[in-house]
């Protein structure tokens, strides 16, 4: 959600600006901007649309002289996607400019009493009050300006600052938004995500919530909110910049989802040796586990639908209730936690608003935290008591596809390992359990290599509303599936229990109407079978997704998708994939965006 990028050096640094913009472009935004400085002015440039019509504006940059700048993109909140709203946002005296991520909260309030003061405003963003106060409170001292103006701010923040009368020197400043420092040699830089920074270096500090730092080319120091320097440890980012391009593919979407099999294998390879699940990062005794009553899996979207198929391996494997819930409704529920409670935190960006609160909320009513997580260094990680990270590598595609599955399997290894340590599982079933997570990369790309005329069925199937049914770890499954055929192909696309569709939901089919059921837990397949019967009977068109070799759901459904057969409790790691293979073949036959889908973000980092 929105993105920011920043730099200093000896060259010019629009097209610096320009291309980590670019790689900020999945985030999802609606408008972007750069300013840069040059003798003695600063130069704002800014467009409604995509970043493409910035180039075109600055003559892909060189339009913009000038060696330090801030850019950004915006996902609109307060005001539309205009140029007047688009950020960078100017003082009234030129100054200061100021990009933003997050959401100030008492911005109405600053932006009364900054235009009692005679401060004019020319956006109706909450931003626009923040340049307006560094311009009030400055007299001299920048750094001072900067610590005044985050006193004052209330919410969510990340901010990149430029000034006329520091030439060359950057400030960024952080509060629950994330922010990332780029060291290179003779240039800094900073942004929201690594993604726009690896093309120039791999060094990068993550600054923590109320700290802000000071870039200029040859130095980068970093102080925290009492305005004292602190030292910050250096990392390296293991991927290169071509993680981050599409190698030859028309989508990151499906780049991604041909990357899963390689991806699941990552998550695995270092947490199983000699045939035992080894977390070597995560050290859970025997007695903590034994002390847990409850768990709770809480996240936001596809990680909230890894959470609730992992549910069940963990119940069964670990016999622990397991409740999953939406971190938007865990945060605002008075939730019954206490220190008998073990509480996982699903996030791929690590920074999702909603997610951070529920993670905060519970830790201090006392439970236990780990922290599932993509990005190293991010706030869930920071926060959690363990952290399991999933080793996806970078996923520019708005729609998750890689992310979730290796949650999924994450979530599975803590379930083999805490199942373990409890005495609640078999050396026989454990061996065997190990062995089929071994093999989910090869069953995943066995998945992706069975189901050739997808794009055939993605025309036959693609209508203005679908119905995705199953039941149990299907049903989960039917979830997944059907969030990424809504949100990337904008249809109407809704999951039901396939128990509970005589309780209401039958209602809604009709001639011709399109059912995708999963019917890949085999346990369950007469009852799936039954429901498909039902709704063939009211004129339904049924595509099925099964096990290999099930040939009775040939004889029943319209047409039939397959996985390799696979481990029932594991089996939506390998089910999901043909599913988000037909929602991205469908939002291509419509024409749609499909890494950028309208009106979405991903990360969303504000409420």
């Amino acid at each position: 959600m929105c993105g920011i990028v920043g730099f200093t050096g000896a060259r010019d640094a629009a097209p610096v600006l320009l291309q980590g913009l670019e790689r900020l472009e999945y985030r999802g935004y609606d408008s972007a901007g750069i300013a840069v400085f040059h003798d003695g002015a600063i130069q704002v440039e800014k467009v409604s649309g995509r970043i493409a019509g910035l180039r075109e504006k600055t003559d892909n940059g060189a339009g913009a002289p000038g060696a330090a700048g801030i850019g950004h993109t915006r996902w609109a909140t307060h005001g539309a996607p205009t140029d007047q709203n688009a950020h960078p946002h100017l003082s009234n005296d030129g100054r200061f400019a100021v990009v933003h991520n997050g959401i100030i909260e008492n911005y109405l309030a600053l932006r009364q009493e900054l235009m009692d003061y005679g401060y004019v405003f020319h956006s109706e963003t909450d931003t626009e009050t923040i340049v307006h106060l560094l311009e009030h409170y400055y007299n001299g001292d920048l750094k001072a300006a900067v610590m005044k103006t985050a006193a004052r701010l209330e919410g969510s923040y990340a901010l990149g600052i430029l000034c006329t009368e520091t030439p060359g020197v950057l400030y960024a400043v952080r509060e629950a938004s994330p922010l990332i420092l780029g060291v290179g040699v003779g240039e800094n830089y900073f942004a929201s995500d690594v993604t726009a920074l690896v093309a120039h270096t791999k060094n990068v500090m993550y600054l923590d919530d109320g700290e802000l730092a000071r870039l200029t080319a040859d130095s980068v120091t970093v102080y925290n909110c009492a305005g004292q320097e602190v030292q910050k440890p250096v990392s390296r980012v293991t991927w290169s910049v071509e993680a981050a391009e599409k190698g030859g593919y028309a989508h990151f979407m499906l780049k991604e989802i041909m990357e899963q099999p390689a991806a699941v294998k990552a998550a695995l390879a270092p947490r199983i040796q000699g045939g035992r699940v080894q977390m070597d990062d995560f050290d859970l005794e025997a007695k903590e586990l034994r002390d847990v009553r409850k768990i709770i899996i809480t996240a936001c979207g596809s990680a909230y639908y890894a959470g609730c198929s992992a549910r069940y391996a963990i119940e069964k494997l670990c016999r622990i209730p397991v409740q999953v819930e939406l971190a938007s409704e865990l945060r605002y529920c008075d939730p019954m936690v206490d220190e008998h409670t073990l509480v996982l935190v699903v996030s791929q960006s690590g920074e999702t608003a909603d997610t951070i609160a529920a993670l905060k909320e519970c830790r201090n009513r006392g439970a236990k935290v780990i922290g599932i997580v993509n990005v190293v260094g991010s706030t869930i990680a920071k926060l959690s008591d363990h952290v399991l990270y999933t080793f996806a590598g970078p996923e520019i595609a708005v729609a998750t596809t890689k992310g979730y599955t290796t949650q999924l399997v994450v979530l599975y290894l803590f379930a083999l390992y805490a199942a373990s340590k409890l005495g609640r599982i078999g050396m026989e079933r454990y061996d065997a359990l190990v062995k089929e997570l071994q093999q989910l990369p090869q069953k995943i790309q066995q998945a992706i290599d069975m189901n050739w005329q997808l794009p055939r069925l993605a025309g036959r199937y693609a209508s203005p509303s679908l119905f995705f049914i199953g039941r149990n770890t299907d049903y989960a499954v039917a979830l997944e599936g059907a969030l990424k055929m809504k949100e990337i192909s904008y249809l109407h696309a809704e999951s039901y229990a396939a128990g509970e569709l005589k309780h209401g939901t039958i209602a809604l089919i009709g001639e011709n109407q399109p059912v995708i059921a999963v019917c890949c837990n085999e346990a369950l397949m007469d009852k799936t079978l039954s429901n498909i019967v039902e709704v063939k009977a009211r004129g339904a068109k049924v595509l099925a997704l099964a096990v290999k070799g099930n040939k009775t759901i040939v004889s029943q459904a319209d047409d039939v998708i397959f996985i390799p057969r696979v481990e029932t409790l594991f089996s939506p790691a390998v089910a999901v994939v043909p599913l988000q293979l037909l929602a991205y073949y469908t939002a291509r036959e419509k024409g749609c965006d499909i890494d950028k889908p309208r009106n979405l973000a991903k990360s969303v980092t504000v409420e």
